[in-house]
C-alpha cells in the first residue's frame, strides 16, 4: 500500500463527496429524497473526478474509461441486459400475471410478507446471487403491491432484504468465496460464525413482517388457471440452485418465455422481439450509472484514495474489539466508494488479514465481518447493483426502496452488537 499524504488522499475521495452532496442535496432541494437521477450526481462527479486527476486530459479519460470497463463492470451490465429481456418478455406474455395469481391462491394472505422475505433468503441462499434472486422475484412483489395494499418499494424492498441474506451465507456466493479465500478458513467455520450474526435479524424482519401482514386480506384472489406460464421462473430458479452461470439462465429464461408465449399466442415474433426490447431499454439508466460509477471508482483508486483511508482506520487500532471495529470500517468504505461487496473484500482482504494475525483474531470470525459488514452497506447504497436493479425492475427510484429495508440494517446492527459482546 503506497503512503499517501492527507491532502493527496482527501483530494482523492473527494468525487465520492461531491457525488453524496449533489445527490442529497439536490434532492433535499427537490423535496423528494431519490426525485434527482442518481445518474447526473454520478456524471458531476465524474466530471469533476477527471478535472482533479494528475496527468493528459487523454491519459485521465482513458483511466476512467478503464474503470468504467472493467472485466467485473461489464459482466454486471450484460446482467443487467438479459435480466430485462428476460422479465420485459415474461411481463408480455403473463408470466408475471400468473405467478402472483398462484402465490395468492396458495400462500396465506397474513403470511404473504413473510413468505415472500423467506422465500427470498432460501433462493438467494440456494443460488449464492443477490441479483439472481431479485430478477427472478421483484417483478412477482411489485406486481402484488395492489393487492396487499402496499407500495411497490416496500415490496421490492422484501426481496431485496432477503436476497442479501444469500450474498451473505451462500456455500457458492462470490462474497463468501472471496472472505473465506482471503481469510485462509473453510466455508462451513465462516458460515457457523455467520448465522450467529444474522440469525437474530432474521428473526426480528420475519415478525415484523408477520405483524404487518397480519391484517392483509387478499382471500380468495388468484388462480392456478395459467400455471403454465410460472413454468421460465420455475427453470431460471431450478437452473440456478444447480449453479448454472447466471448469464445462460437467464438466456434459457428468455427462450422459454418466447416458446411459451407463441403457444399461447401471447405474442408472435416481432412481439418477442419488442418485449425484448422494451425490457432491455428499462435497464438503460442501471447500464448508465453502472458505467459511470465504475469510472469514477478506477480514478479514485488510482489517486490512492482507497489506500488512504485504509492507513487511516488501521493505525489507531490498540484492541481486538477496535481491530473488529477497524476491519468493519475498512470494508464499509470500500463499499462505498466501489458499489460492489465482493470488489471491497478482495481489495481490502489482505489488510483485514494483517489487523487479524496483529490482534489475535480468529480468521473466520474476520471472513464473517468483511462479508457481513460489505452486504450490510451494499445493501443500502442507492447506486448499488442490486437496489438499482429492483429499482429498474419495480420501475422506481432505487432511493424510494431504502427506508422499507429492514434485514440489511438490522444485519448491520446485529453485527455491531456482536462486536461490543464478543470475548474474542
Amino acid at each position: 500500500m503506497k503512503s499517501i499524504s492527507a491532502k493527496q488522499g482527501w483530494l482523492a475521495l473527494s468525487p465520492l463527496l461531491v457525488f453524496l452532496t449533489v445527490y442529497l442535496v439536490s434532492s433535499a432541494v427537490a423535496s423528494e429524497f431519490g426525485k434527482v437521477p442518481v445518474s447526473m450526481a454520478f456524471l458531476v462527479a465524474a466530471v469533476y473526478a477527471v478535472l482533479i486527476t494528475k496527468g493528459k486530459l487523454s491519459e485521465r479519460i482513458e483511466r476512467f474509461s478503464e474503470g468504467a470497463g472493467d472485466r467485473n463492470i461489464l459482466t454486471m451490465i450484460w446482467i443487467f441486459i438479459l435480466a430485462g429481456a428476460f422479465a420485459g418478455t415474461a411481463k408480455e406474455m403473463g408470466a408475471i400475471d400468473a405467478t402472483v395469481a398462484a402465490t395468492l391462491h396458495v400462500v396465506p394472505s397474513k403470511l404473504i410478507f413473510a413468505g415472500l422475505f423467506i422465500a427470498s433468503c432460501f433462493i438467494s441462499m440456494s443460488i449464492g446471487t443477490s441479483v439472481g434472486t431479485i430478477v427472478a422475484l421483484v417483478p412477482l412483489a411489485t406486481e402484488m403491491a395492489p393487492n396487499c395494499g402496499m407500495s411497490e418499494a416496500y415490496m421490492a424492498a422484501i426481496i431485496v432484504g432477503g436476497a442479501f441474506f444469500g450474498d451473505n451465507l451462500s456455500f457458492i456466493s462470490d462474497t463468501t468465496i472471496a472472505a473465506t479465500k482471503v481469510m485462509g478458513c473453510q466455508m462451513r467455520d465462516k458460515f457457523r460464525a455467520n448465522i450467529r450474526i444474522v440469525l437474530p435479524a432474521v428473526l426480528i424482519v420475519t415478525a415484523i413482517y408477520m405483524v404487518q401482514g397480519w391484517n392483509v386480506d387478499i382471500s380468495n384472489v388468484g388462480s392456478l388457471r395459467e400455471w403454465y406460464k410460472i413454468l421460465p421462473y420455475l427453470l431460471v430458479i431450478v437452473l440456478a440452485l444447480f449453479g448454472t452461470n447466471v448469464s445462460l439462465v437467464l438466456t434459457i429464461g428468455i427462450l422459454a418465455n418466447a416458446v411459451i408465449g407463441w403457444c399461447c399466442g401471447s405474442f408472435g415474433w416481432v412481439g418477442w422481439m419488442e418485449s425484448a426490447g422494451r425490457g432491455i431499454a428499462g435497464m438503460s439508466d442501471l447500464i448508465i450509472v453502472t458505467l459511470l460509477a465504475g469510472g469514477l471508482m478506477g480514478l479514485i483508486r488510482h489517486s490512492g484514495g482507497l489506500d488512504f483511508i485504509i492507513d487511516r482506520l488501521t493505525r489507531h487500532a490498540n484492541s481486538k474489539r477496535k481491530a473488529q471495529l477497524s476491519i468493519a470500517a475498512l470494508v464499509s468504505l470500500a463499499d462505498l466508494c466501489t458499489a460492489n461487496n465482493t470488489i471491497a473484500i478482495i481489495t481490502t482482504g489482505s489488510i483485514a488479514r494483517e489487523i487479524s494475525d496483529r490482534f489475535g483474531l480468529d480468521p473466520k470470525r474476520t471472513a464473517s465481518l468483511l462479508d457481513t459488514f460489505s452486504c450490510f452497506v451494499q445493501g443500502i447504497i442507492p447506486y448499488g447493483a442490486q437496489l438499482l436493479i429492483a429499482a429498474g425492475l419495480a420501475g422506481i427510484s432505487s432511493a424510494a426502496i431504502i427506508p422499507h429495508l429492514y434485514y440489511p440494517f438490522l444485519l448491520g446492527l446485529s453485527a455491531l452488537i456482536a462486536i461490543f459482546i464478543s470475548k474474542k
